[in-house]
């Protein structure tokens, strides 16, 4: 007990050392920042903390107080334009006539952002080299993003900017052990989905094993990262994303170390937390944690499949992390045997191993046959249908038989018009039905061919992208997500409105363009449904 107590106290003050080194902008700007965040003087609450100071916290801060105080027409929205520059997002140039892909490769331009400088007071966590931005209101990089993103930039042979994209990643793994959801501040408490290490291995395809090297300290530091706690948490119990089951097995969960309303959707946050259900004190973690997992929002977190306020992300093990953490541990293993570590290697193909079979026993449902999640309290799976019961697949998981049974629910349940659907479930949230996402249509593109199943690959892979040049000859745009089940009507749902530009998306775009519209690409003849 004592020694699980040192190393609570000693997380804490790591913490502790954490907050303390970089401030976030509810801490900075108090109530000015509550404010301006639950009046919405800015439709968008991103805007206020993407907003840089044009004078000290202490000036503006007085002012306000003072103003506040003693001017009874006092306007807020004028005062915070006064004294800070507002975020601007570029505009997307469109050329009339342009094939969408030449239009993609003409977007990596606009996309891309210098290394950055540093501003005294901005959220912006300041990054050495350049990089991609997803696009409008994302003007900053996002760690999951960026294998989408840089599948499409090995198309584009843009080898050097995801070498610069991987150097800052490194970069922000050896400033704060990990990497944040993206560079600002206000994500430091929490992560995405983690992809590191299958950006790391992309570029080694393309530039051999001294990318591995490279890369081995930060992937093992990031993978420890995800990992904290295994060795003192005891069965039946959690501690932040790792989770003993009762018998010992370890599997991973979402989770975000802030217990408090994210600062960039911060009245929505609040206003869940007046209606939450649950009986705990865990909103807020919860909702973080549905950010960290990239499905923000989705019925796949909330008890009730339906509704936001019954969000429970801490209480379940997706499917989709843990088959990434496979994929993560078996590439360390590789990287190790590059490095000449083999006793690592062994270690990391072990860990891979044990995962492997914890997936097939704890999320695999043989009367259903699909993946789904596992709910580690209620002790069995979730038995949600999405789209991400094709992650195993693409992380070669899955056995033969499972695999011939999860393409058939995708055929059946997922397959629309324009691609796979997200899940089955219309809750009005951006991660669930009608929307198609680029992620997924490659998650499962990939997982199916894995197994050799090319012609339902090829069937989802033509239908986004026909949906992608459908919306692009309507608008000139490339968006964020895409309605799937009726490519008539628009993609919605969510805390904003559908963003364009869009980073995974002409990502996507590109690979499937070489996987399926290429010349002299061979597809192995499927197997038979």
């Amino acid at each position: 007990m004592k020694r699980i107590q040192s190393f609570f106290i000693a997380f804490l003050l790591i913490i502790q050392v954490h907050a303390q080194k970089v401030q976030t902008p509810d801490l900075i700007w108090k109530e000015l920042f509550t404010e301006v965040q639950l009046k919405r003087i800015f439709p968008d609450n991103k805007t206020f903390v993407d907003a840089v100071p044009k004078f000290s916290p202490e000036t503006i801060l007085k002012k306000y107080n003072a103003g506040k105080a003693t001017d009874s027409t006092f306007d807020l929205k004028a005062f915070v334009i006064e004294h800070f520059t507002l975020p601007q997002t570029p505009s997307v140039k469109v050329e009339q006539d342009l094939a969408l892909k030449v239009h993609i490769e003409k977007l990596w331009e606009t996309l891309q952002r210098r290394a950055d400088t540093n501003k005294a007071y901005s959220s912006l966590l300041p990054l050495p080299k350049p990089y991609i931005v997803p696009g409008g209101r994302f003007r900053e990089i996002y760690y999951w993003d960026s294998y989408f993103t840089m599948l499409g930039l090995v198309e584009s042979k843009r080898f050097d900017l995801i070498e610069n994209m991987l150097d800052n990643f490194k970069y922000l793994i050896d400033e704060y052990d990990h990497i944040p959801n993206g560079n600002r501040s206000y994500y430091l408490s929490r992560s995405q989905p983690p992809f590191f290490a299958l950006m790391v291995d992309l570029l080694a395809q393309q530039k051999g094993k001294s990318i591995y090297k490279k890369y081995y300290t930060a992937l093992e530091k990031e993978y420890k990262w995800w990992m904290d706690g295994e060795r003192d948490v005891i069965p039946g119990s959690a501690f932040r994303r790792v989770v003993k089951l009762a018998d010992g097995t370890i599997l991973n969960r979402y989770w975000d170390d802030k217990n408090a309303p994210r600062e960039e959707s911060f009245a929505e946050d609040v206003a869940t937390k007046k209606e939450y259900k649950g009986n705990d004190t865990l909103a807020y973690t919860n909702l973080r944690a549905g950010a960290e997992s990239g499905w923000d929002f989705s019925s796949r977190w909330f008890r009730d499949t339906l509704h936001l306020n019954t969000i429970e992300t801490t209480n379940i093990l997706p499917v989709d992390l843990n088959s990434l953490l496979y994929s993560y541990e078996k590439i360390l293993a590789k990287a190790s045997l590059a490095g000449n570590m083999k006793k690592n290697a062994v270690i990391y193909l072990a860990r891979a191993e044990k995962r492997k079979k914890a997936i097939q026993k704890y999320c695999w449902n043989n009367d259903k046959g699909f993946f789904f999640d596992y709910h580690f309290v209620d002790n069995k799976t979730t038995d949600k249908y999405s789209a991400a019961g094709a992650m195993p697949l693409f992380s070669n998981v899955a056995t033969e038989a499972q695999a011939n049974a999860v393409q058939k629910n995708i055929r059946e349940k997922l397959l629309k018009q324009g691609g796979i659907v997200t899940t089955i479930y219309h809750t009005g949230q951006q991660w669930d039905a009608p929307n198609g996402w680029a992620p997924l249509q490659y998650i499962s593109v990939k997982g199916l061919m894995n197994y050799n199943y090319n012609t339902l690959a090829k069937t989802i892979g033509d239908r986004w992208m026909a949906v992608n040049e459908k919306v692009y000859a309507n608008t000139g745009k490339m968006l964020e997500k895409y309605n799937v089940e009726n490519t008539n009507l628009e993609s919605g749902g969510g805390e904003y409105p559908t963003q364009d530009g869009f980073g995974w998306s002409n990502g996507v775009y590109l690979k499937f363009h070489q996987l399926f519209k290429g010349k002299n690409i061979v597809h192995k003849p499927a197997k038979a449904f």
